[in-house]
């Protein structure tokens, strides 16, 4: 299926590794020209020259720091003809409500929370002032199954979901599309890093973190590129006609498995 996004030019934030890498090769295969942004300058680099040789596209990077104003407003000034924002920056740690003190959740929500809203309320004026464009929200399950021992997270994804609804609900008047995603497990480093830490407290032994995948659906993670297929699909006229919604991809976890 050809998703017509050959020649569109697309920002992804947190575009180093995981979700944000594994969306950037989606659309690169799909011929579009990438802004790819994230505080890792040198995994960057590595990444936009494969994907530049590999696909013949255009990939400029942006070494930013989202929870900055002046790293914010540069990153919009670049991205100012862009067709097409993710947002997919974040690093939200785990722990209950007695274990994450004020500086902890204020550090958290600065780049996952307000880093989002405040990249897109600049971009959006930009694409409204441009004649339209497309922004996808990286989300996460936690905002709609709460978890007491990830609450930061939890309350800062469910403010996404309504930042992404109410946002969406109207944005069509302006040509503009905005729609989110919810990943539920997903094999990245940092995953793969949160078992590894979890199975060390409860085995003694991290190599043994797989144990904690067994009872997930089809007894793995999702695959990152997985998100980043849909990513490209939800960006693309194909689905023109979307926007204020959420998409959940968890493998059925969140509607009752196991």
């Amino acid at each position: 299926m050809d998703l017509h996004l050959r020649g569109k030019r697309v920002l992804i934030t947190g575009a180093s590794k995981g979700i944000g890498a594994a969306a950037a090769e989606a659309f690169a295969e799909e011929g579009a020209n990438l802004l790819l942004a994230a505080r890792s300058g040198d995994q960057l680099k590595a990444l936009a020259d494969r994907l530049r040789s590999a696909h013949q596209i255009d990939a400029a990077t942006s070494v930013v720091d989202l929870r900055k104003e002046e790293d914010v407003a540069r990153l919009a000034k670049d991205a100012a003809d862009i067709d097409v924002l993710v947002n997919n920056a974040g690093d939200i740690p785990g722990g209950s409500i007695d274990k994450i003190d004020e500086a902890t959740w204020r550090h958290a929500w600065d780049l996952k929370v307000f880093g989002y809203i405040n990249l897109t309320r600049q971009v959006y004026a930009q694409m409204k002032a441009k004649g339209g464009g497309v922004i996808v929200n990286d989300i996460g399950a936690a905002g709609e199954k709460f978890d007491a021992n990830y609450i930061c997270g939890s309350a800062g994804n469910a403010a996404l979901m309504a930042f992404t609804r109410a946002l969406g609900s109207k944005s069509l008047a302006d040509n503009i599309r905005v729609v989110g995603i919810n990943p539920g497990p997903v094999g990245t480093d940092r995953h793969v890093s949160l078992l590894k830490t979890r199975a060390k407290h409860q085995f003694g032994d991290e190599s043994r973190y797989k144990e904690f995948q067994k009872g997930l659906p089809l007894g793995r993670p999702a695959h990152a590129r997985e998100i980043g297929d849909l990513m490209a699909f939800l960006a693309s006229d194909r689905a023109g006609y979307t926007s204020g919604v959420i998409y959940t991809v968890d493998g059925g976890i969140s509607a009752g498995w196991g």
